[in-house]
């Protein structure tokens, strides 16, 4: 049986290890240190205990992930015959304890003897300043920083800043969230209790003149107003601040219903933005588009319909299930398999066991022309199209006349008319592209050419409401061969 007992040095100063570790510690047969830089050592060499350490190893990998594997593997081959002590700064937060456990052997035994965390030895060390805003505290390592989801409502502890290089790269990090002049508390490589702790700013975090892996900083959170950057949880705060009696009597008055206008004025804005291909135009757009999200969430939460956090695990729990190819494993080969996939799978969630069901689940609030294609190309899974626009185009021919057949015996052209436009998306589907986007290049074509033909006029020394409609169309026809197809 494969015995191993973990124990935690706790942050280096020997008075602050724990009885049990030290009790451990000396009576293990076998003891090996993650490292032999650590301030317990001297300890351990004063009272005769013996042990082996992984320095040597740290030189060999080029990652972390790779050195832990190295650790755990031969752990494990070490503990084959003899009950085996292994000690680092922390058990509970150690990379090499994770792997050890995941890669245990059958009947292997592993038991962690806990201590004083280096996070501890450094919040215990903080100045009185600091010490109103310890609700919460997160504490993680400087290489896991930009694998983290930024809070800024929460203070952090950044440990095991190892080296200036480290040092540089969690402040590039931090700039991109904090003011550069904020104050962060800098814990100097120490392990000795109680930490010596100095207030700098943050850019000069990358400044200070020694390094190791018990070096810590202290990150304050900081005041919504105070903010340069925000994340997602900031937004809601602020919603629900503005929903609140002390909050905007405009945003309290709001309902699902009332904000259904801004949202479809909002989505088709950051569309616009896409169009234009301006970055900082489109991240306020879509910005605009979340506000709507969490505004609808918020108005849920306070009648107990639902909160955001449905509404982020109904869309990631779909695209979990949609995406088999990703997280199960089933094979696709190609977008197309992925999208027919896609569709099925959504037949199943939502019971359509018809096409013609599949077509009513088209949402009748999408722009009729968007709508209009979607439906069309449920009808080509089953082939129920033209095989190409060459060959729908007489169709259009055909609902034309039919229009112009209702105008003539003076009847309600309107039913003729909704096919002719109908028929019409056919052709630019089957052309591959979508109606929706190209009416819409289309209008914002007829107002270029009209505001230079208006520009034309006025040149002229005319205005549009003097001339006839055969002047004006000469102006358009000028203006149209100058601009060409644009």
């Amino acid at each position: 049986m494969h015995t191993i007992y973990v124990v935690s040095l706790g942050p280096g100063a020997p008075e602050l290890l724990t009885l049990a570790a030290d009790k451990q510690l000396h009576h293990a047969k076998k003891l090996v240190l993650r490292t032999a830089r650590h301030g317990c050592v001297p300890y351990l060499q004063s009272e005769g205990i013996t042990f082996t350490d992984f320095d040597t190893l740290y030189d060999t990998f080029e990652d972390f992930d790779s050195l832990n594997d190295a650790i755990a593997a031969q752990l494990w081959q070490m503990a084959e015959t003899t009950p085996l002590t292994y000690a680092v700064m922390d058990a509970t937060c150690d990379a090499s304890v994770a792997r050890l456990m995941q890669t245990a052997p059958e009947n292997a035994a592993v038991t962690v003897v806990p201590g004083i965390s280096a996070a501890q030895a450094c919040l215990a060390a903080l100045p009185a300043s600091l010490h109103n805003e310890r609700e919460g505290i997160r504490t993680l390592p400087a290489l896991a920083l930009q694998k983290s989801v930024y809070d800024p409502r929460m203070p952090m502890l950044i440990t095991e800043i190892d080296k200036a290089e480290l040092a540089g790269d969690v402040k590039l990090w931090l700039s991109e969230l904090y003011p550069e002049e904020m104050k962060i508390a800098f814990f100097a490589p120490s392990e000795k209790f109680p930490r010596k702790v100095q207030l700098i700013p943050l850019y000069e975090m990358d400044r200070q003149k020694k390094f190791d892996h018990t070096c810590c900083i202290y990150v304050p959170a900081v005041p919504l107003k105070e903010r340069e950057r925000f994340c997602f949880a900031d937004l809601e705060e602020i919603m629900k601040l503005l929903r609140s009696p002390e909050g905007c009597p405009w945003d309290r008055e709001q309902t699902h219903e009332s904000l259904r206008t801004y949202l479809i004025e909002e989505a088709y804005e950051a569309v616009d933005a896409i169009d234009g291909g301006d970055d900082d135009r489109i991240a306020d757009e879509l910005g605009d588009v979340l506000l709507q999200v969490v505004f609808h969430g918020c108005i849920a939460a306070e009648h107990g319909a639902f909160t955001d956090l449905d509404i982020t695990t109904a869309i990631c729990s779909k695209m979990i299930r949609r995406h088999p190819h990703i997280f199960n494993d089933t094979v696709h080969h190609n977008a197309e398999e992925v999208s027919d996939n896609w569709e099925q799978l959504k037949k199943a969630e939502k019971l359509l066991d018809s096409l013609s069901a599949a077509m009513h689940d088209v949402a009748p609030g999408l722009p009729a022309l968007m709508r209009a294609a979607k439906v069309q190309s449920k009808a080509k899974q089953v082939g129920f199209d033209w095989d190409d626009p060459v060959a729908a185009l007489p169709k259009v021919t055909e609902e034309a006349n039919e229009v112009l057949e209702e105008l003539q015996n003076k009847r309600d052209p309107g039913e003729e008319l909704g096919d002719l436009l109908f028929s019409c998306v056919t052709v630019v589907r089957l052309c591959g592209k979508q109606p929706e986007l190209l009416l819409r290049a289309a209008t914002e074509k007829f107002i270029r050419r009209f505001e230079a033909m208006e520009n034309c006029i006025k040149k002229d020394g005319k205005s549009l409401e003097g001339l006839t409609l055969h002047e004006m169309d000469v102006y358009w026809e000028r203006v149209k061969a100058l601009s060409g197809r644009s």
